[in-house]
């Protein structure tokens, strides 16, 4: 582990000597990148700091218990016994650190609120998460956009679809995703009867679309007369440009220009948006698959959460963990639950990781 550690710090002290490299400072997005590599390490290389005074620590004081002064001896047990707790909290930290991150944690979100099981109930359910997640954001200092909402008959939503930005937000909100169940009185029911209804909602990690990169190699072009109008020029030289992509088959040409130099720009140019829009296509279906991965049946069976206003209750059944603090946590302290799910990965990857070795 040691190891692994001196290395993690020799690159942390690398990444602080690019930031202040001009050539780096002057490329936006390669200072973004280098300073979002830096930032994800400084929180190891400082808890490795702190291990090795301990160490350090550990080492003079058990130099201490070797000599022959019997106060020296005293002071160095006393010291030992504060160290050595410490040292064993720090490498449990060190382990959770050192545990690979999900690449995708770092995305930005496309969150989604619908209605699920329960009528109207259910639309003003979907309200209420929808307000809990808002002060959550807020107190993250996420950037939010509203992408679309669809409001219920009576109040609430029967669909919303935000855009949730900042930093490590996947990472925050993957555990989201599935059935959330309500157990309470709704305020249409005259009788004081509990309701059970339930909401869906869909954290999926916001996919970038990749600039389109085409190999010459696997380029085919062919230059062709035009036809139609445009006089003996059109007819005589072969000013027609055709691009084939080979491995996909994708074709584009062009005969719009006079000069072969203007229609083969013209032609790479159309070849691009076609080979663009089969990505983007690509994109969509992923996303949906996705989508439809994590949205379950949306009924009241299959829930991950449920929210007891009668007993200020939630639950999360994943985890069995129960909190009598249900009003608090619709105001948008839901960092308890977040983090024993967080804990709880984090324990399974060790656990694999144990197994694995």
């Amino acid at each position: 582990m040691l190891d692994k550690l001196e290395a993690i710090q020799e690159r942390f002290y690398y990444l602080e000597e690019r930031l202040s490299d001009p050539s780096i400072v002057s490329d936006q997005k390669l200072y973004a990148k280098t300073n979002k590599d830096y930032s994800n390490l400084k929180e190891v290389v400082e808890v490795f700091k702190a291990y090795k005074e301990i160490l350090g620590n550990i080492a003079t004081a058990e130099e201490m218990q070797a000599e022959d002064d019997p106060d020296m001896k005293e002071m160095a047990k006393e010291e030992l016994n504060e160290l050595k707790p410490q040292k064993e909290k720090l490498e449990e930290k060190l382990k959770v650190l050192l545990i690979p991150k999900d690449p995708e944690d770092e995305k930005d979100v496309i969150v989604e609120i619908r209605s699920g099981t329960g009528g109207d109930e259910a639309s003003i359910f979907a309200g209420d998460l929808y307000k809990m997640y808002s002060r959550f954001f807020d107190r993250q200092k996420w950037k939010v956009d509203v992408l679309s909402i669809t409001e219920g008959s009576v109040g609430g939503y029967s669909k919303l679809v935000l855009e949730v930005s900042g930093n490590n937000v996947y990472g925050r909100l993957k555990f989201e995703s599935g059935a959330h169940r309500v157990q309470r009185v709704p305020k249409t029911e005259s009788q004081g009867r509990v309701h059970t209804s339930a909401a869906t909602v869909v954290v999926m990690p916001k996919l970038e679309m990749e600039d389109v990169n085409i190999n010459k190699a696997d380029l085919r072009t062919d230059t062709f007369r035009a036809s139609g109008a445009g006089g003996q020029h059109v007819n005589k030289t072969e000013s027609g440009v055709r691009f084939t992509h080979i491995p996909t088959g994708i074709v584009a040409e062009s005969t719009d220009a006079r000069s072969q130099t203007q229609n083969r720009e013209i032609a790479i140019q159309r070849l691009y948006q076609k080979m663009y829009d089969v990505q983007r296509e690509a994109h969509n279906s992923k996303v949906a698959a996705a989508r439809k991965s994590l949205i379950g049946s949306g009924d009241r069976s299959g829930k991950i959460r449920t929210y007891n206003y009668p007993q200020n209750r939630v639950t999360d059944h994943r985890i069995n963990l129960t909190l009598y603090s249900l009003d608090k946590i619709v105001e948008g302290d839901i960092d308890g639950i977040l983090e024993a799910l967080q804990v709880a990965e984090n324990a399974e990857k060790m656990k694999a990781g144990a197994e694995g070795e």
